[in-house]
């Protein structure tokens, strides 16, 4: 178990590395140096200070990387509908839906991962391959998993946006096109799912509402009556089975 937590880990803030990393792959590799106690004598120390002070700035940067290229933004946005959608204000609490979304990204990520480790973090790790190519083979797999769940239009929107040429393939898009097209789509996956969701407990509360209505109960809130109802009807079709499956379906593109 302690292996498997070391693992998944590493390959966490690996993936941060690649991810921050990728655009400067055809670059110089970036070194690690000693920080010495005095101002930079010549222009190469003072370089070597500032690549290290941007490696540091992408490892704290690295939460934000990893929701905004993995599955997670999809996962928690509709499992927060799901909670708005029933009503039932703090239950689940927001520490289960991070957890049980994180959970979720790390199985739908495991082939992505897996790849990035076989191919690019293993073979550095070996001293078979430099920085450089490590961080272009390690981005490969993961703008592969963006680009599959990105629709063209977005992809299109950002070609525009950034000025690039017009890609022959999905090998010519650079970070900086796929990352914001790919939080495009998953937003609008996502808010789909969410209101698909959303209709059957707006039914029941719209036949709560009007049986309320007429029987003259007009100081009951709906909702008061509603809420066992919704939780009732989610919890005999097996909601969160259901939900989680389709979750995990819709990323098998």
């Amino acid at each position: 178990m302690h292996s498997r937590i070391r693992w998944i880990t590493g390959i966490t803030l690996a993936l941060a590395l690649v991810i921050g990393l990728a655009p400067l792959a055809e670059a110089a590799p970036v070194e690690i140096p000693a920080l010495p106690l005095r101002p930079a004598e010549t222009p190469g120390e003072a370089i070597q200070t500032m690549q290290l002070f941007v490696l540091l700035t992408l490892l704290s940067l690295a939460p934000s990387l990893l929701i905004l290229t993995t599955a997670f933004t999809r996962i928690v946005i509709v499992l927060g509908f799901v909670r708005n959608a029933m009503g039932t204000q703090q239950l689940p609490p927001n520490q289960v839906l991070m957890g049980l979304a994180i959970f979720l990204t790390i199985a739908i990520m495991a082939p992505t991962f897996s790849e990035i480790n076989t191919t690019a973090i293993q073979p550095y790790l070996q001293n078979e391959i430099t920085q450089a190519e490590a961080l272009d083979r390690g981005a490969g797999p993961l703008k592969e998993f963006m680009i599959r769940q990105t629709h063209e239009a977005d992809l299109a929107l950002m070609v525009e946006v950034t000025n690039s040429p017009e890609p022959n393939g999905p090998e010519d898009l650079g970070f900086f096109t796929v990352v914001p097209a790919f939080v495009i789509s998953e937003l609008k996956t996502a808010f789909t799912m969410g209101f698909l969701l959303f209709l059957p407990f707006v039914i029941i509360d719209l036949i709560a509402a009007s049986a309320m209505m007429s029987m003259g109960m007009m100081m009951v809130p709906p909702t008061l009556v509603s809420l066992p109802f919704k939780i009732l009807l989610f919890v005999l079709v097996d909601g969160w089975h259901l939900l989680v499956k389709s979750l995990v379906d819709s990323f098998q593109v």
